[in-house]
C-alpha cells in the first residue's frame, strides 16, 4: 500500500465518522512542547502560540504527516481565568496555525475548551458558562470546523460546557478524563455518556489522564451506558502515550513521576498499533492521543488502521510496516527482527535494575 495524502475533498467530521471513516486524532501538545523548551509546567498555559508560533506549528505539521485528520488548536488552559489579557490572542492565534497546517492535507481543526477552576471553588454555571462563551466567540470568529470540550473531571461541568458549545451550531464532541471508577462525584462511565449525549454532543469518550488499556475500559463501560438508555453517539478515544496500570481514580497526575519522570511508562508504537485496533474492534471511530503521545504513535494507529482507510500517511515513506526495513541491516541478528510476531510478542525491558515495575499513587 502506497504512502499517500488521503482524499482531496475535506469532508465534515460528522459526515466522515457517519460514513464510517476513521478519524485519527492528534497527540500531546502541553507534555511535548514543555519538553522542547516552550512551555512552563505547573498551570501550563500555552503562551508558546504566539511566543513561538513556529514551534507549534511544526508539532502540528508532525502530526498531520503522521495520519491525523484533526489539527486541535493549541488552547489548553487558554481561558480568560488562567490567561487574563492574553487568553483572546492565544485562541485566535491558536486557530490560524491550525488552519494553516490542515490547508497542507485532509485535516479539520477543532476549536477545544477545557475544565475551569472555578467550577471545583463555586460551581457557579453562569460564571463557568461565560468563560467557555468567550473562547467559542473567537473559535466562532475563526470558523473552526468542529469544536471539542475535553478534560473534564465532572460530567456536570462537561454538561455545561457542551450546552454552550451547541450555541454554535457546530458539531461538538466531549470526552472525559475519567477511568473505569467514573467522574469525580462518582458518576459511572455509562452514566457519564448518557449524560454528555442528552446535552447535544454528537461524538463522546475520553482523553488524557489514562493509559490505552484503561481508556478503552472506560470506552467499554461508555458504550454499554448508551446501549442500556437507548442512545447513540460516535465513540472517541485520545489516551495517555504512557502506561498507568498503577493509576488511582485521578489518573497519572496522582502517580509520583508526574510530569517529569514518566519515560520509563511510554509506549510502544506496537503497544500504540494493539490499541487502535482494540479501538476500532469496539466501535471507536475517532482514535488519537493526548499526553506522551508523540508523531510516531500517530503513524502508528494510522498504520494499523490502513486497511480500512485506504492508504498511509506521508510519514510511513520512511518506516518498514512492522520493522520490514530492518532486513537492510547489516548485522543479522537484527535482520531477524524485521518481522511483526518479532514485535507483537517482545516484552520490552526499562534498563533501570533497581527500579519497581509500578508505584504507588500519592492519593
Amino acid at each position: 500500500m502506497a504512502p499517500v495524502s488521503g482524499p482531496g475533498t475535506k469532508k465534515g467530521i460528522l459526515e466522515r465518522l457517519e460514513s464510517g471513516q476513521v478519524v485519527v486524532g492528534d497527540g500531546s501538545f502541553l507534555i511535548t512542547v514543555e519538553k522542547r523548551g516552550y512551555v512552563m509546567a505547573g498551570l501550563w498555559t500555552p503562551e508558546a502560540v504566539v511566543e513561538h508560533p513556529n514551534a507549534v506549528c511544526q508539532l502540528h505539521m508532525e502530526f498531520l504527516r503522521a495520519g491525523s485528520n484533526v489539527m486541535q488548536t493549541f488552547t489548553f488552559s487558554a481561558s480568560e481565568e488562567n490567561m487574563e489579557s492574553q487568553w483572546e490572542d492565544v485562541n485566535a492565534v491558536a486557530c490560524e496555525l491550525a488552519r494553516d497546517v490542515t490547508g497542507k492535507g485532509d485535516a479539520l481543526v477543532a476549536g477545544g475548551i477545557f475544565q475551569t477552576s472555578i467550577y471545583k471553588r463555586h460551581k457557579d454555571e453562569a460564571r463557568v458558562k461565560k468563560l467557555f462563551q468567550l473562547q467559542l466567540e473567537v473559535f466562532t470568529r475563526k470558523n473552526v470546523d468542529f469544536l471539542i470540550a475535553e478534560y473534564f473531571e465532572h460530567a456536570e461541568e462537561a454538561v455545561w460546557a457542551v450546552e454552550v458549545l451547541k450555541e454554535s451550531g457546530k458539531p461538538v464532541a466531549a470526552t472525559m478524563c475519567i477511568g473505569p471508577e467514573g467522574d469525580k462525584h462518582d458518576v459511572t462511565p455509562g452514566e457519564c455518556a448518557v449524560k454528555l449525549v442528552k446535552a447535544g454532543a454528537s461524538v463522546i469518550g475520553v482523553n488524557c489522564r489514562f493509559g490505552p488499556d484503561t481508556s478503552l475500559k472506560t470506552i467499554k463501560l461508555m458504550t454499554e451506558g448508551l446501549q442500556a438508555a437507548g442512545l447513540k453517539a460516535h465513540l472517541m478515544v485520545q489516551s495517555l502515550g504512557f502506561h498507568t496500570p498503577d493509576c488511582g481514580k485521578g489518573g497519572f497526575v496522582d502517580l509520583p513521576g508526574y510530569p517529569f519522570g514518566l519515560e520509563p511508562r511510554v509506549a510502544t508504537r506496537w503497544d500504540i498499533q494493539k490499541y487502535a485496533r482494540e479501538a476500532y474492534n469496539l466501535g471507536v471511530r475517532y482514535i488519537g492521543g493526548c499526553c506522551g503521545f508523540e508523531p510516531y504513535h500517530i503513524r502508528a494507529i494510522a498504520e494499523e488502521l490502513a486497511p480500512e482507510r485506504g492508504f498511509l500517511p506521508p510519514a510511513s515513506e520512511k518506516h518498514g510496516s512492522w520493522g520490514s526495513g530492518l532486513d537492510m541491516h547489516t548485522k543479522p541478528w537484527v535482520r531477524a527482527r524485521a518481522t511483526r510476531e518479532y514485535w507483537e510478542n517482545l516484552l520490552p525491558a526499562s534498563g533501570r535494575p533497581f527500579c519497581p515495575s509500578l508505584s504507588k499513587p500519592d492519593i
